[in-house]
């Protein structure tokens, strides 16, 4: 028999129970029967060993909505989670732009009850303000309050982005340049749905193993003719903590970069890819980096600018030369970029925190939602549906997510371009107010 404990979240029919045992007893008492009815929430919580605060919420509930509550498990205590996932900051920046550009109050607060209430999801209010400062949003003030937007930054590296991407076209729409999108994900072994459909007799069936299991890496890239042949790539991780990305090093993707993305790519192509760190690692001729020795500061200062005033001055510290290196220096190029334009294409990294600008992060989800369906929890198992999931990944199902990933640019560009006028007109306005003021205290 199932004894419930005090301090247990309840289920739907256990509630249910609560309500008709107190209808039963409340029976009792109309028809005068020779039983106590004195207490019935007290002798509810005592039958059904109950806290007697939760059965008065529960009741108090069904007489306010006339059914039984419908509830969402209790999160156990904890570390709040550490970040949000790129789907939700997505939506998230894309609602603050919103309210934004209708010139409406937006407050972490109010954010945080709109993803509450619209996406159905419970984000930590300090977790969700983190996520916003990491994204690039800003609180800041408004000609009367404070608002949040974006960072300038932020702006700025989508600006540059989307520029890049818009000049790849022609009038007609079609791309001037070959197009080539790659990105890395994982999967785990036990990569499963937790929810499935079971007769309350027979309650459930499927064993699910504790933990998430061995971890794939996978990498591949696709053009608007579907995955490119000869680029996927997929390989068991070290360990299966913490995010993927410590799990992949430069020696690992620049091997993949060479050996299978260059070769198999059109010619002249545009390699569009995210901010990995390993993505970014400087060529060994560029100069100068923290690393670099005072005296060859010095020597390349003596051999390009030998009129420098710093090279006259005693006593010059390390750090001081760096500076005016790193000023006069041209601009750092990194190793990928180096290896692309020896082979003929040129490398173009999506800004950071925008996943939606990637469409390959779509190919990801169909992939994942595949393996998901079809898990038997085995290692063997995972490698069949991957190879499985990867035929779902059509040149019709790449085409549209990038036809959607391009409606997505053009909202960017056309918003930024809003805002930006916007501003200038508050600025404008606010110039004009400024200078009647003035003009009025002149008066007096």
């Amino acid at each position: 028999m199932y004894i419930m404990q005090p301090g247990k979240a309840l289920s739907v029919a256990q509630k249910q129970f609560i309500v008709n045992l107190k209808c039963h007893f409340d029976g009792e008492k109309s028809k005068g029967l020779t039983v106590s009815t004195i207490n019935a929430v007290g002798r509810i919580s005592e039958i059904l060993n109950i806290g007697k605060r939760s059965t008065e919420t529960v009741l108090a509930n069904y007489k306010r909505l006339g059914r039984v509550s419908v509830e969402n498990a209790t999160v156990s205590k904890g570390k709040p989670p550490l970040k949000v996932q790129g789907n939700l900051i997505t939506q998230i920046r894309s609602h603050v732009r919103s309210l934004n550009m209708s010139g409406q109050h937006v407050s972490i607060r109010i954010l945080h009850f709109w993803i509450k209430e619209e996406l159905e999801t419970e984000i930590p209010v300090m977790t969700l303000w983190r996520t916003l400062l990491r994204i690039g949003m800003i609180y800041g003030d408004s000609k009367r309050r404070s608002i949040l937007k974006e960072q300038d930054y932020v702006i700025n590296a989508r600006r540059k982005y989307l520029r890049e991407k818009i000049h790849n076209r022609n009038s007609d729409g079609s791309l001037k340049r070959p197009e080539v999108y790659l990105d890395e994900t994982f999967l785990n072994k036990n990569h499963s749905s937790d929810k499935t459909w079971f007769d309350s007799d027979d309650g459930p069936w499927v064993n699910k193993p504790s933990g998430k299991g061995p971890r794939l890496i996978i990498l591949n890239a696709i053009t608007n003719n579907g995955w490119i042949k000869g680029t996927n790539l997929v390989f068991q991780a070290k360990t299966c903590t913490g995010d993927y990305h410590g799990q992949m090093n430069y020696d690992n993707f620049s091997k993949w970069f060479t050996t299978q993305l260059i070769p198999n790519i059109p010619k002249n192509s545009i390699i569009i890819m995210d901010n990995a760190k390993y993505h970014n690692v400087l060529a060994d001729d560029t100069f100068p980096t923290t690393s670099s020795r005072k005296h060859e500061l010095m020597t390349w200062l003596t051999n390009n600018y030998p009129n420098s005033e710093l090279l006259k001055e005693p006593n010059v510290l390390k750090s001081e030369l760096y500076e005016l290196c790193k000023k006069l220096a041209p601009s750092p190029i990194f190793s990928l970029d180096k290896i692309a334009e020896e082979n003929g294409h040129n490398i173009l990294r999506t800004p950071q925190y925008h996943c939606e600008l990637q469409p390959i992060e779509g190919c990801w989800a169909v992939v994942k939602n595949y393996c998901r369906r079809h898990c038997d929890f085995s290692m063997a198992g995972l490698r069949e549906n991957l190879k499985v999931g990867f035929t779902k990944v059509t040149k019709t199902t790449c085409r549209k997510l990038i036809r959607e990933v391009r409606q997505e640019e053009d909202k960017y560009w056309k918003e930024d371009a809003e805002v930006d006028a916007k501003n200038t007109l508050n600025e404008a306005e606010t110039k004009t107010t400024e200078n009647y003021f003035d003009a009025e205290e002149g008066d007096f």
